[in-house]
C-alpha cells in the first residue's frame, strides 16, 4: 500500500466549542459549501446484520467509488471521517477535526491523511491537493467563526442557481397570494428568498418548527406559512416515516392515505412500525418548478446529521476506549450501529456507566470518573458503540400535532387515512361545546334566525380555537368538537371562549347565548369518517359526557386533565384572577358508558348555576 501523506492546520476561533462545533461538524452542509459533489449511496446488508455503505460520484474527470466507514465522534470535541476508495486516484482519505477551549474562544486542529492509488494520485497529493484543501477549509472556518460570533447570519457562503424568469414570476405571485390568505404572517417574502438562497441540505426536508425556531416566530405561524405555500405552489408536502434509531425518513409519501403501517431501515437494518405521535412527520421541500434539487447525499454520516447522538465510536473485537464527555443528566440509550439489543438508562450525573458490548448484547458497567466515559467491545466482531439522548427529533412536526391545526384541516381536507385504516394517537386534548337552551332558542326566534346565530357562534368558536393552536374537527347540531395537541391550549381556548362570550353577545343582544364546555385528554384512535380525519375512543366519549355536565358559562374538565403538570399553572391563574369571584370545585358523577363515577372539576364564576 502506498505511503500516506498528511497535513494538519490550526485555527483559532472567537467563540467556545459549543458554538463552533454545530457549524463545522455539520459535514453535509460543509461539503456542499466546499463544492464537493453529492453522491449516490448503496446500502448492502451483510450476513451478520451490519450494513456496507458504497458511494459513487464524479468529480471533474474522475469517476469515484468508495466505501464509507462509520464516522467516529464525541460531540463538541472531535470527529474522524474516513473513506476507502475502489475507483479514482486515491486509495484512502481521512479527515479529522478536534476542537478545545482556549480562553474565551477555542482552538481547532484539522488534519487530512490520504494515500494514492497510482502515479496520478501521487502527483495530486504532492502538488495541489493539500493546498486546495487548506484554502477551502480556511475560508469556511473563517465564515463559521463570524457566524458563531454573530457577525453574519449564515455559516458558509453559497452561490445558489439563478431563478428562471418563470420561477421568479411564480414566486412573486405566490408571495402576494400567501399574504392575502391570512396565513402568511408577513413571512412569505422571507420564505421565498430563503428557498432561492439556501443550501440544498436545508431544503431537502424543510421542517416548519425549525424555521420557527431560527426565525424566532410562533410555531403556528411557520406551519401555516408552509401549508399555504404548498397550496400556492411554492412547496410540496410529504409524510416521512422516521426510523426510531437513526431518525431518518425511510418511507416518504405525498398523502396520508398512502402511509404504510411500517417500514424497513436499510441503514440500521431493522423493521419498525409507524407511530402518529412520534415518527410520522409532515415536512416540505421546494416545488421542482421553483427550486429543483439534485439527488444524492453530501454526507451520509456526520455528527450534526444525528445531533441526538453524543458518542459514536467504532471498536475492534476486544477493543476499549476512554473519552472525556460533557453529558447532562437525563435518559440515554446505549446501542450499536449494527442491529442488536438496546439499553436505556436514567443517568442522574456523576460517573457515566461503562458501555460494554458483548456477543449477547449490551450492558452498563461500573461508573467512570466524573466527566469520563469508558467503552468496551467484548464481542467477536467490530462494533460501533453509540450513546444517544432518548429525546425525539426536536423539530419534528408529528402527524398528531398537524391534525390538531385548523389551517391543515382547512387547506388539506383531502389528507385523510385510507378507508378502514386506524392509527393510535398517544395523547390528544378534546373540547366539546354546546349551546345551553338551544331547543327553546329555536322555538323562540324561529329556525332561520337561530340557524344564522348558530353559524355566527361557530365562527366565534372557530376563531378562538385556531388562535390557541387547535382545530374544529366537526360540528354536531349546535355542538363543536375541537382537538388540541397540548392540554394547555385546550384549556386556554376554553377560558378565552367563556371570557369573550360577552363580546359576542354585544353584537347579538336580542339573542344572547350561553356556552357549555367539557374537556378531557388522553389516547384515542384516528380514523377517516365522512371524508375527514376524526377521532374515536373513550377519551372522545368522556370529553363529550363532561360537556353534558356543564351548566353553561362554566368549564368542566376531567380530573386527569386537571392533574396534568402543564395545566396546573393555568388553574392557579384562574383561581387568582384579580377583581373576579371564581370557583374551582371538585365533583364526580356517573356518566353514561362508564362503569365507575368520573371525577372532574368545574371552573366557573361564582353562582354560575344561575346563568
Amino acid at each position: 500500500m502506498a505511503k500516506p501523506h498528511s497535513r494538519s492546520w490550526v485555527w483559532n476561533f472567537d467563540s467556545p466549542p459549543a458554538l463552533i462545533w454545530p457549524l463545522l461538524a455539520d459535514t453535509a452542509r460543509f461539503n456542499e459549501a466546499a463544492d464537493l459533489p453529492n453522491h449516490e449511496i448503496e446500502e448492502r446488508p451483510r450476513p451478520d446484520g451490519s450494513v456496507q455503505y458504497l458511494a459513487r460520484t464524479r468529480k471533474g474527470p474522475f469517476q469515484l467509488e468508495w466505501e464509507e466507514r462509520p464516522v467516529n465522534w464525541v460531540a463538541n470535541q472531535w470527529f474522524e471521517h474516513c473513506r476507502d476508495f475502489r475507483q479514482g486516484p486515491l486509495l484512502t482519505l481521512c479527515a479529522r477535526f478536534r476542537i478545545e477551549p482556549e480562553g474565551e474562544g477555542s482552538r481547532a486542529v484539522y488534519s487530512l491523511e490520504a494515500s494514492a492509488r497510482g502515479l496520478l494520485g501521487e502527483i495530486m497529493l504532492r502538488t495541489a491537493f493539500f493546498k486546495s484543501a487548506a484554502e477551502t477549509f480556511g475560508r469556511l472556518a473563517a465564515t463559521a467563526n463570524d457566524c458563531a460570533a454573530g457577525r453574519r447570519e449564515t455559516a458558509f457562503d453559497y452561490a445558489p442557481p439563478a431563478a428562471s424568469p418563470q420561477a421568479q414570476a411564480r414566486l412573486e405571485a405566490a408571495v402576494a397570494a400567501i399574504e392575502d390568505s391570512g396565513h402568511g404572517h408577513g413571512l412569505a417574502g422571507r420564505l421565498a428568498a430563503w428557498l432561492m438562497q439556501a443550501q440544498e441540505v436545508d431544503l431537502t426536508q424543510i421542517r416548519p418548527l425549525r424555521l420557527a425556531r431560527h426565525w424566532r416566530v410562533p410555531a403556528r405561524q411557520a406551519i401555516e406559512l408552509c401549508l399555504e405555500a404548498t397550496r400556492r405552489g411554492l412547496l410540496v408536502l410529504r409524510w416521512d416515516l422516521l426510523c426510531p434509531r437513526c431518525r431518518i425518513a425511510k418511507e416518504v409519501v405525498p398523502s396520508l392515505d398512502r402511509l404504510p403501517t411500517g417500514a424497513h431501515c436499510s441503514t440500521c437494518n431493522i423493521d419498525y412500525v409507524r407511530d402518529f405521535s412520534r415518527n410520522v412527520e409532515l415536512s416540505f421541500s421546494p416545488a421542482p418548478g421553483i427550486r429543483p434539487l439534485n439527488q444524492g447525499e453530501y454526507c451520509l454520516f456526520g455528527p450534526m446529521s444525528t445531533p441526538h447522538i453524543h458518542v459514536h465510536l467504532t471498536l475492534p473485537p476486544g477493543g476499549a476506549r476512554a473519552e472525556s464527555v460533557a453529558l447532562e443528566p437525563g435518559r440515554y440509550r446505549l446501542r450499536t450501529l449494527e442491529p442488536g439489543p438496546e439499553l436505556e438508562i436514567d443517568w442522574e450525573g456523576g460517573g457515566f456507566p461503562e458501555v460494554i458490548a458483548g456477543d449477547e448484547g449490551l450492558r452498563a458497567g461500573s461508573p467512570a470518573p466524573a466527566g469520563g466515559l469508558r467503552l468496551r467491545n467484548d464481542s467477536a466482531r467490530t462494533l460501533t458503540l453509540i450513546v444517544e439522548e432518548c429525546a425525539w427529533v426536536r423539530d419534528a412536526l408529528t402527524a398528531d400535532r398537524v391534525g390538531c391545526l385548523q389551517a391543515f384541516r382547512d387547506l388539506f381536507s383531502d389528507q385523510v387515512l385510507r378507508p378502514g385504516d386506524e392509527v393510535e394517537v398517544r395523547r390528544i386534548a378534546l373540547l366539546f361545546s354546546d349551546l345551553a337552551g338551544s331547543t327553546a332558542l329555536y322555538d323562540r326566534i324561529g329556525d332561520a334566525p337561530a340557524y344564522h346565530l348558530v353559524r355566527d357562534h361557530f365562527a366565534f368558536l372557530g376563531r378562538l380555537v385556531r388562535e390557541h393552536d387547535g382545530a374544529v374537527v366537526k360540528t354536531i347540531g349546535d355542538a363543536v368538537m375541537a382537538a388540541f395537541h397540548q392540554p394547555t391550549d385546550a384549556l386556554s381556548a376554553a377560558l378565552a371562549i367563556q371570557a369573550k362570550v360577552a363580546e359576542f353577545n354585544e353584537s347579538h343582544q336580542a339573542t344572547p347565548i350561553v356556552i357549555k364546555l367539557g374537556l378531557h385528554e388522553g389516547p384515542c384512535i384516528a380514523v377517516t369518517l365522512n371524508d375527514r380525519l376524526d377521532y374515536f375512543g373513550s377519551t372522545v366519549n368522556l370529553a363529550a359526557r363532561l360537556q353534558g355536565e356543564s351548566w353553561g358559562g362554566d368549564i368542566v374538565l376531567s380530573e386527569a386533565m386537571a392533574e396534568d403538570g402543564s395545566v396546573a399553572p393555568l388553574l392557579a391563574d384562574f383561581a387568582q384572577a384579580p377583581g373576579q369571584v371564581r370557583e374551582q370545585v371538585r365533583e364526580q358523577a356517573r356518566l353514561k358508558g362508564f362503569d365507575e363515577p368520573v371525577a372532574f372539576r368545574r371552573l366557573a364564576p361564582a353562582r354560575a348555576r344561575g346563568l
